[in-house]
């Protein structure tokens, strides 16, 4: 069940979006998690034009998402997008697409999520990387786990690589929310994951 399409997408609202944890999506989640970009990318940094930026990024996927999935926006925007909202607007505008083929401004925050968890940007998600954010975003007793849901996210090119480059996080990221099969190759792409 912890694999299901519908807890995967649900995953993406709770731990990528709502940065605040309302269990919502507004504007302010998109602000903060500008912020919370720019300084893990920066190490800790937070240059003024690397903000700006990253406010540009998450302000356009927030209106791209506000639009696609705030479907009680007429006549009475509330400003809002629920997690059911959210897997309306994916169902229809991810599901069965390749990542080249989902909107711009989703591609922006993939390719921006990628670089936040490359710590040593040599454009490689190594383990070290990969276990780092997944211990960061939520709850896990066991190493062995994190370890297997990586090792299985890998094929023989990303081993030959040293692990998973951008444009396999790419096809990866867009197969977690376009593929609604609970065995879905992509499902270990944010960690092992709790219903």
């Amino acid at each position: 069940m912890a694999y299901t399409w519908d807890n995967r997408v649900a995953f993406v609202v709770r731990y990528l979006y709502d940065i605040d944890n309302n269990g919502y999506l507004d504007a302010h989640d998109f602000q903060c998690l500008a912020l919370r970009t720019c300084v893990l990318e920066g190490k800790g940094d937070c240059s003024s034009s690397r903000l700006q930026k990253y406010q540009h990024i998450m302000l356009s996927l927030w209106e791209e998402i506000a639009q696609l999935a705030d479907f009680d926006k007429v006549p009475d925007y509330d400003g809002i997008v629920t997690t059911d909202e959210f897997k309306k607007a994916v169902q229809n505008s991810c599901i069965g697409k390749r990542y080249e083929d989902f909107p711009q401004a989703m591609k922006a925050f993939i390719e921006t999520n990628f670089r936040m968890i490359d710590i040593n940007s040599d454009g490689i998600l190594g383990i070290e990387e990969y276990r780092y954010d997944c211990v960061q975003r939520m709850a896990v007793n066991d190493i062995k786990a994190i370890d297997e849901a990586y090792n299985s996210l890998l094929n023989d090119d990303d081993r030959r690589k040293g692990g998973i480059a951008l444009s396999r996080y790419q096809e990866l990221f867009a197969l977690f929310l376009s593929d609604q099969g609970e065995d879905c190759p992509a499902k270990y792409l944010f960690g092992p994951l709790e219903l």
